[in-house]
Order: C-alpha cells, then structure tokens, then sequence
C-alpha cells in the first residue's frame, strides 16, 4: 500500500516535518528542502535538509526545530545524533527525519542527488513568501 497523496495528487508529509522546514527557514537555514521519502524509502514519510554555516548556527537550527516542533504538536525527537561536533545533526522523530549539515558537509554528501527521486514538497507559508519579496 502506498503513502498518502493529496487530493492535488501530491505526496503528503507529516505536519510536524513542515513545522521543522519553516523553523529551519526562520533561524536562516540555507536551501531547507523537505523530500518525501515515502514511496523510495518506506520506513519514513519526509527528510528535510538544511544547514548551518558553522557549528554554532547547526546547533541554533537543532534548537529551534525541536522547540517549534514541540510548540506544534508535543513532539520531541526520538533520538538526536551529531550534536557533539555539529558537522551533520540528525534529529529521528519517527515519521520523518531532519538533517541540519554544516555547509561544507551537506556539499559532500549531498543527500538531494542520492535521493532525487524523491518528491520535492512545498513547505513556505504563503504568509512567509508574501514577506520575503
């Protein structure tokens, strides 16, 4: 059985992974895209990727994502590994996962070519675009 799509025909995310994408965006993370993973992956619904650049906006992005996806909906992050150096930070929160890369380090693995069969879903805020022009 496959994952949701909307009625529009595209794949759905989790809120809380759109959540992160804009918290992300907000504390200026650089090129934050949110893939759905669900049809390539199975095991979760979205990744989004952002980075940071330097260690101390990675860890500024971790922070803001987990307090704005907890404000949302009560969610924390099963697992977070990477803090301690900061050069990839992967927050596990089940459904999907976030990755906050160092620039240098997103470059290198560069996680949207190895997944670009993944679907790229829109997460901006119409409200947030309306301000950004």
């Amino acid at each position: 059985m496959g994952r949701p799509v909307s009625s529009l025909g595209r794949p759905t995310v989790p809120d809380s992974a759109l959540v992160a994408a804009q918290a992300a965006d907000d504390k200026l993370g650089a090129d934050t895209v949110v893939l759905a993973m669900g049809e390539l992956l199975g095991v979760v619904d979205a990744f989004v990727v952002t980075s940071g650049r330097n260690d101390r906006q990675v860890r500024a992005l971790v922070e803001e994502v987990e307090r704005r996806v907890a404000d949302h909906d009560g969610t924390r992050p099963l697992a977070v590994e990477g803090l301690a150096d900061a050069t990839w930070v992967l927050m596990d929160y089940g459904d999907f996962v976030v990755h906050v890369f160092a620039e240098e380090t997103r470059g290198y693995y560069d996680l949207e070519h190895l997944w670009a069969g993944a679907p790229r879903v829109g997460w901006q805020r119409a409200s947030a675009l309306g301000q950004r022009r």
